[in-house]
C-alpha cells in the first residue's frame, strides 16, 4: 500500500504587529493563493473591535482544497496563519509568500514558521526538518542548503519529475529509507546509480541486521582491516557488509537468472527479489520501491561492482553468456527515449559525481546535437560535492559548466553545495518530503 497524506497544514506564527488592516491581509492572502495555483472558491474578511470580540480580525479564503485563514489579535500584536490543503498545492509556497510580504509591509513583525504536518496519512515521520532549516540555515553552504531545498520542493510541487544520481557508498548509507517514500510518493522518478549502489542496497536488503558498525573507522591500522578479511566483514567506510550472509548469498540465485534471459542490471535483480527472503523492511529500500512504480534506472559502468567480478568471473567459467547482461549505450538507448516521452520539466538532483552524474546529463546533448532534435534542457539541477575543480575532479566542475556542453540553460535553477552528501542529502530529502500531500 502506497503511504498517502490526506493534506498537509503549514502554520506561521507572527508577533510584534498591532496594527494591520484586515483587507490588506486578506488581499495578500489572495496573491498567495493565486501564486500557489490552488482554487479559491470563496473569500472574507470580519473585522472586529473589540466589543464582542478580541480586537482584530479573521480572514479566511475557501479553497477547492481546504483553506487559508488568518486571525489577528491587535492588543497582543499577534497574527495566526493557516495553510491547509489536501490536493496538490504545497502549503508552505503559500505560507512563505505570506512571510515575505509581511515582512516588506511590517519590518519589525517577528515571523516564526513554527511547523508543517501531514494529516490522516502514513508518511514516514522524519521531524521537523523544515522549520529547522528555515531558521538557522542562513548563510554560505548551509543557505545554499535551503534555497536548493526550496527550489527543489517548489519544481516538484508545480509537477517537474526528477532524476538523482547517486554515486559513493549512499546505498550504504541507508539512503534508501528516504528514497523509498519519495518514490513511491512520486517525488522521484528516475535513479541513476553506480553499480555499488545498486547491489548495496539489495546487500542491505537481505543482511541488514548481520551488518557491522565500525565507529572508530579513521583509527583502523592495516592489521584491523585484515582482521575484518579474515571475519568475512568487508568495510566500507565505518560499516561492514558480511560476505556470507550478503554477497554470498546472492551469488547463486543471480548467476541463476543471468542464465534465463538478457536484462538490465537492474532488472536481473528485479527478478530475484519475490526469491529472496528479507532480513531488513522493505520500506528501506530503494530497489524495491523503484521496481513497485517501475521507474527507470540507469546504471552506467556497473561492471565496476562486486556482482560485476561475479559475472565476470561467471562468464570465464562458461557459466553464463556475457551477452546476459545489456550494456551502457543500451541504457543510454532506452534513457533517451524515456526522456523524450516526458511532457513535464526534467531536473537533476547530482549526489557525489562520477559515472552516476556524467552519463545521465548527456542524454539532452546526445538528443539535441547528435540526433538533430529539440528537446528541452534540464530544467532544474542540484550537485552535491566536495570534489575540487582546480585539483583535476572533473565531479567538481560548476554547473554553469555544463551550459557550455548544451545540457543547462542559462535560466535554469542550479544550486552546487560543497558538502558531505551523507548529512546534506537527507535534509534536504526531508525537507521535501515534510512539504507533500496529495488527494
Amino acid at each position: 500500500m502506497n503511504p498517502i497524506s490526506r493534506g498537509s497544514l503549514a502554520v506561521l506564527d507572527c508577533t510584534e504587529v498591532h496594527s494591520i488592516d484586515g483587507k490588506w491581509m486578506l488581499e495578500i492572502m489572495t496573491k498567495a493563493v493565486d501564486f500557489s495555483g490552488a482554487r479559491r472558491v470563496h473569500a472574507h474578511v470580519e473585522e472586529f473591535d473589540g466589543s464582542k470580540s478580541p480586537e482584530g480580525f479573521a480572514a479566511v479564503i475557501l479553497l477547492d482544497e481546504s483553506h487559508l485563514s488568518a486571525h489577528h489579535y491587535a492588543k497582543e500584536g499577534l497574527l495566526a496563519i493557516d495553510a491547509f490543503t489536501c490536493g496538490k498545492t504545497d502549503p508552505s509556497v503559500i505560507i512563505q509568500y505570506l512571510h515575505d510580504e509581511l515582512k516588506k509591509e511590517y519590518p519589525d513583525l517577528i515571523a516564526n514558521m513554527s511547523h508543517q504536518m501531514r494529516r490522516f496519512g502514513s508518511i514516514p515521520e522524519v521531524g521537523n526538518i523544515r522549520p529547522f532549516v528555515e531558521k538557522y540555515f542562513l548563510h554560505f553552504n548551509a543557505a545554499v542548503v535551503r534555497d536548493a531545498s526550496r527550489s527543489l520542493s517548489s519544481f516538484l510541487s508545480s509537477g517537474g519529475k526528477l532524476l538523482i544520481s547517486l554515486a559513493g557508498a549512499m546505498s550504504t548509507a541507508e539512503i534508501g529509507r528516504l528514497l523509498n517514500p519519495l518514490i513511491r510518493l512520486d517525488m522521484v522518478h528516475a535513479i541513476s546509480c553506480t553499480g555499488a549502489n545498486l547491489e548495496e542496497d539489495l546487500f542491505h536488503l537481505i543482511a541488514g541486521s548481520h551488518y557491522e558498525r565500525v565507529p572508530n573507522w579513521r583509527n583502523l591500522t592495516a592489521e584491523d582491516d585484515y582482521e575484518l578479511l579474515s571475519k568475512g566483514m568487508n568495510r566500507v567506510t565505518d560499516t561492514c557488509i558480511p560476505e556470507e550472509q550478503a554477497i554470498r548469498k546472492i551469488e547463486p540465485l543471480i548467476i541463476s537468472q543471468w542464465s534465463q534471459r538478457r536484462a538490465f542490471p537492474h532488472e536481473h535483480i528485479w527478478a530475484i527479489l519475490e526469491d529472496i527472503e528479507f532480513d531488513m523492511p522493505s520500506t528501506s529500500s530503494w530497489l524495491v520501491a523503484a521496481k513497485e512504480k517501475n521507474i527507470p534506472i540507469i546504471v552506467p559502468g556497473w561492471e565496476d561492482s562486486t556482482l560485476g567480478n561475479i559475472f565476470a568471473a561467471a562468464c570465464m567459467k562458461g557459466e553464463v553468456n556475457p551477452e546476459a547482461v545489456k550494456s551502457g549505450i543500451e541504457y543510454m538507448i532506452e534513457f533517451s527515449k524515456w526522456y523524450r516521452k516526458q511532457s513535464s520539466p526534467v531536473g537533476m538532483l547530482q549526489v557525489g559525481g562520477g559515472i552516476a552524474g556524467d552519463f545521465p546529463i548527456c542524454v539532452v546533448p546526445l538528443l539535441n546535437q547528435d540526433m538533430g532534435m529539440d528537446v528541452p534542457k534540464w530544467q532544474w539541477f542540484g550537485q552535491i560535492s566536495e570534489s575540487n575543480a582546480s585539483y583535476g575532479g572533473y565531479s567538481g566542475a560548476s554547473p554553469e559548466e555544463k551550459i557550455s556542453w548544451g545540457k543547462l540553460d542559462v535560466n535554469t535553477p542550479m544550486f552546487r553545495i560543497e558538502s558531505d552528501a551523507s548529512i546534506v542529502l537527507p535534509l534536504m530529502l526531508s525537507y521535501v518530503m515534510e512539504g507533500f500531500h496529495s488527494h
